[in-house]
């Protein structure tokens, strides 16, 4: 005989199984239709490339095309926004950044997102350092002669980048480590800003080595130093930050990918699969390796510790460098 508590039971446990049967059935049929994929910048930039061949190669393993949809606008917070009011259903992924997941929401408290509560993290994309390049008036070889040569010269020394970017953050790390009085430019984008550098109108920019190596190469800027914890593979004989005598100054430009808070686990866990496996491909090392960064196939565990710990750090850098933005 049954007693009245096993039915109980029993019917608690059909009850829970009512609600995972179509959350199971989801993810083992999922996608059955084309995903987007946001990008909050605009096309063809690095981040939008990258977001492209990421894509391509979702779109092959999945089965179902994988849609990039450029929303750029309010540094960033106009696209991201979109993904962290969408759907948990899968449909609507994001490819995030360090500017758009850690920088943006700390400059800008009324972004319309938290960088931890609103997303699930998917899968770590990549990861690369940044270079502080100087024009060649520069009369400093070094990171320790820049920093003299800013102390002797106090606000006449420029330093131009979009707001609420890595560059931009930079800057504020870069005064509040060396103690010097750098003056902030604002710009629209990183091309003005380079092409101002070149000319001899800005004095210094921290940016990614994509987009400075080339001048460098041809001896129309100087470099001086990358921000990552190790040397870079692509400037072995440039010393880090780290080693220029600042050991706090450690920054890292990345990518990866999001979906809103709440989709399903197991649309996490297979999204997360077929990103990891595209990353350790040699096509996309060698696709990568273009951009100056290194994949970082990883688990969605591993992701979200590392936003969490992102945000916290930047949020800190820029209340205690007193960056903002009017």
């Amino acid at each position: 005989m049954i007693s009245k508590r096993a039915v109980v039971a029993f019917d608690g446990i059909a009850w829970v199984a009512e609600l995972v049967a179509p959350t199971n059935a989801h993810a083992q049929s999922y996608p059955t239709k084309p995903i987007r994929m946001i990008v909050p910048f605009p096309p063809g930039g690095p981040i939008d490339v990258m977001a492209r061949l990421i894509g391509d190669r979702m779109s092959r393993a999945l089965g179902q095309q994988v849609v990039i949809e450029n929303r750029p606008g309010a540094a960033a917070t106009t696209g991201t926004k979109v993904v962290a009011s969408a759907d948990a259903d899968g449909y609507t992924l994001l490819f995030g950044s360090s500017g758009s997941l850690a920088v943006t929401p700390a400059l800008f408290p009324n972004a319309g997102y938290d960088p931890v509560k609103s997303f699930a993290p998917v899968a770590f994309v990549a990861e690369g350092t940044l270079l502080l390049a100087t024009n060649p008036s520069v009369p400093a070889k070094s990171v320790a002669e820049l920093v003299a040569h800013a102390r002797a010269n106090p606000g006449k020394l420029n330093y131009g980048a979009s707001h609420g970017t890595p560059p931009h953050i930079a800057w504020g790390l870069f005064k509040l480590m060396t103690k010097t009085d750098i003056l902030y430019v604002p710009y629209k984008g990183a091309a003005p800003a380079i092409t101002d550098l070149l000319a001899g109108q800005m004095h210094f920019i921290i940016d990614a080595p994509g987009v400075l190596l080339p001048h460098v190469e041809q001896g129309k800027l100087r470099a001086l130093a990358v921000t990552s914890p190790k040397r870079s593979a692509d400037l072995p004989g440039l010393p880090t930050m780290v080693e220029s005598g600042y050991p706090e100054f450690v920054m890292t430009f990345w990518t990866g990918v999001v979906a809103p808070a709440g989709t399903p686990a197991a649309v996490v866990t297979r999204l997360n699969g077929v990103i990891a496996d595209g990353l350790r491909s040699a096509e996309m090392k060698e696709r990568l390796a273009k951009f100056r960064v290194e994949p970082r196939p990883g688990t969605p565990a591993d992701f979200a510790g590392f936003i969490a710990s992102e945000s916290k750090k930047w949020a800190g850098v820029i209340a205690s460098a007193g960056i903002k933005v009017e």
